[in-house]
């Protein structure tokens, strides 16, 4: 049987829920306490998923706690994400890791020091589809890819979210917010970027919310929401990404990669699932066969209907990564790597030059059937 690592969550807001509702699908970890700036919120998340609720000084030196799972705001994960390194823990942190280089290296002394793991979300590139994708790409589908196309562009958060205000400062934006699933699926797809060079802007420095409880509020715009970014890979290929809060309605797909033989159409990356599809030098583009990937199979409803999600196999897959002393597939090595391409954007964005990046990264290793279900309990 396999041993079972204990997992801590800082941050009970919305996206803890995922966490929460999904870590029993996986092997490997167990969620055991949960503690929030707002301890109401943590005692609520305890009594709602049968774990204890702790102040973060106690769910730190918790024995019992091998992982702590950083869901705070962007601009807090450098320092908690350092304060649990520091306790000699794990750490695995939603998107992005951190908002600056520097931060990331701070983040690897200190694992490396203390032999600790870190990990980092998304995940999604680990779905069914996206895996298939590398699947057909690695046994030269569309030969090599030279070129290809992200999309990723909407009004903004301020309709839904009820407290968006965090969106639009330093540190959101749709690159660093966005951006990471498509980052992450490029990586996972064609490897490490090489350079970057961009194009920001906003539209309004302003925004009015329309959600609940704070419909009419007005807050600020401090961040870049409309970016056209091209990114040069280190394999050569060059991929244009428009990430953008400013677009009321578009008709780009997600991902289109072009290659020497053909082409391949890659569903939503903030997905784990969806068709892929792909063309040869026929130009009749076509489903690509369908597999029994676990994590391409519906398991939940929402309002569009069906949908694959699951979200902490990162998380899984580091847990077993520790137990078996592998690499993890969302490795710190890949997210600060993902962040690099990210606040080089910006930077060009804010320079008009095009930035060279100072990291890189391996592909992560192909999640392929098997290797899925034996992550799963």
């Amino acid at each position: 049987m396999t041993r079972e690592l204990g997992v801590g969550i800082i941050g009970c807001g919305n996206i803890s829920t995922t966490y929460f509702s999904l870590a029993p699908l996986f092997k490997g970890l167990k969620v055991l306490a949960c503690t929030d700036l707002n301890m109401n919120a943590a005692e609520l998340r305890a009594e709602e998923y049968g774990v204890i609720a702790q102040p973060m000084e106690e769910l730190l030196a918790n024995p019992d706690l091998d992982i702590i799972v950083n869901l705070t705001i962007p601009d807090a994960h450098f320092a908690v994400s350092k304060r649990i390194l520091e306790a000699g823990k794990h750490v695995y942190s939603e998107k992005p890791l951190v908002l600056s280089l520097e931060q990331g290296e701070e983040l690897r002394r200190i694992a490396r020091e203390k032999g600790l793991f870190v990990g980092c979300a998304p995940d999604t590139f680990l779905g069914g589809s996206h895996q298939l994708a590398r699947q057909f790409i690695d046994q030269g589908g569309i030969g090599r890819i030279t070129s290809g196309t992200c999309h990723v562009m909407s009004p903004g958060m301020e309709m839904w979210h009820p407290n968006p205000d965090f969106f639009f400062l330093p540190g959101g934006g749709p690159i660093l917010d966005l951006g990471p699933y498509y980052i992450a699926n490029l990586i996972n797809l064609i490897g490490p970027v090489k350079r970057v060079a961009a194009l920001t802007s906003m539209a309004s420095e302003t925004r009015t919310i329309t959600s609940q409880p704070r419909s009419g509020e007005t807050i600020p715009v401090k961040t870049p929401t409309n970016i056209h970014a091209l990114l040069e890979f280190q394999n050569g290929a060059t991929i244009t990404l428009s990430a953008s809060w400013d677009v009321w309605s578009h008709r780009h797909a997600n991902m289109e990669l072009y290659g020497t033989e053909g082409s391949l159409y890659v569903p939503d990356p903030n997905f784990f699932g969806g068709i892929v599809e792909a063309s040869g030098r026929n130009k009749e583009i076509a489903p690509l066969a369908e597999w029994d990937h676990p994590f391409g199979i519906n398991n939940q409803e929402h309002a569009n209907g069906p949908r694959a999600n699951y979200r902490t196999a990162g998380l899984a897959d580091m847990a077993l990564a520790i137990l078996g002393g592998r690499d993890a597939r969302c490795s710190l090595e890949r997210a600060l790597h993902g962040v690099d391409v990210m606040v080089s954007i910006l930077k060009s964005g804010e320079t008009g030059q095009f930035v060279t990046l100072s990291t890189t990264c391996t592909q992560p290793a192909a999640l392929g059937v098997d290797e899925a279900r034996a992550l799963l309990r």
